[in-house]
């Protein structure tokens, strides 16, 4: 049996695996602005979702570890800014635990058993209150060297036009973020414009076709849920793909993930992957 934790900012949510079927889930609270709370809390979870049967564990969190000195850095959730938080759980639960960012969980969980499986390159985004994203390759999760790979939502919009510099002002301390264009609240600040939206979103995953060339591109968070990007988006990023034009047809997929709210949690468990 696989167990993966959610940690979010309001929420902690479990999930118990066994094979590909849910055999339970649980959610409580977050404990905000409090570390030692919020380790009790995971390995509670953790313990009600065993049920007397020994599981591994993964936990997908809001940030990410570096890679040298193993602390957590990037995380929206501050209080675990700078926390050894894969060691501390680990010593609580006297196990090994997987831990990785939200996104990456979302893009393992979508190229394992959810809109990209089978596919050989996913790029696996999350449009939600934050703008996050995690690469698969051949079913292997990839990291790179500081962590950080498939943080697409910390690039300039690419191809800005003239009322889009210098950009908002991102929580990272520049400007122009693509976070800062295309995540929900950036949505509805800029009065629901879709066909800006949309605009938008095209230049910054037709960049992400131009480095990665993925097969298959998902979507994940709320603004997943708007019907209308997966047939306008495609259809504009060839003004600004390479490879595109005279009889040239990208054939990137951009479909929506197929476990919805439930691929970050998926995503952890399955970073224990079947045996």
């Amino acid at each position: 049996m696989r167990i993966g934790i959610d940690l979010g900012g309001t929420k902690i949510e479990g999930i118990a695996l066994d094979g590909h079927v849910e055999v339970a889930r649980r959610r409580v609270a977050t404990p905000r602005d409090d570390y030692a709370a919020t380790i009790d809390a995971i390995a509670s979870l953790v313990e009600e979702l065993e049920q007397d049967r020994t599981a591994t564990v993964g936990v997908g969190i809001p940030g990410t570890l570096d890679s040298e000195s193993r602390l957590v850095k990037n995380a929206n959730s501050v209080w675990l800014i700078g926390q050894p938080l894969k060691r501390d759980l680990e010593r609580r639960l006297g196990r090994e635990v997987r831990l990785e960012n939200d996104a990456n969980c979302f893009a393992v969980s979508e190229a394992s058993d959810g809109a990209a499986a089978g596919a050989g390159v996913v790029f696996g985004v999350i449009v939600g209150t934050g703008v996050g994203a995690g690469v698969v390759i051949h079913g292997r999760l990839l990291t790179g060297r500081n962590g950080i790979a498939g943080e697409w939502g910390h690039n300039a919009l690419p191809w800005a036009e003239g009322d889009e510099l210098p950009g908002p002002r991102c929580y990272c301390g520049r400007h122009g973020c693509i976070e800062t264009f295309l995540s929900g609240p950036a949505f509805q600040r800029d009065g629901e414009a879709l066909d800006r939206y949309t605009h938008r979103m095209a230049r910054a995953l037709a960049s992400v076709i131009n480095l990665l060339d993925p097969d298959v591109i998902v979507l994940g968070g709320g603004m997943s849920n708007v019907d209308a990007l997966y047939e306008r988006v495609p259809r504009l990023w060839d003004q600004w793909v390479f490879a595109a034009g005279g009889s040239e047809k990208i054939r990137t997929s951009l479909v929506r993930a197929r476990h919805g709210d439930s691929s970050g949690v998926r995503g952890a468990a399955w970073l224990w992957p079947l045996q």
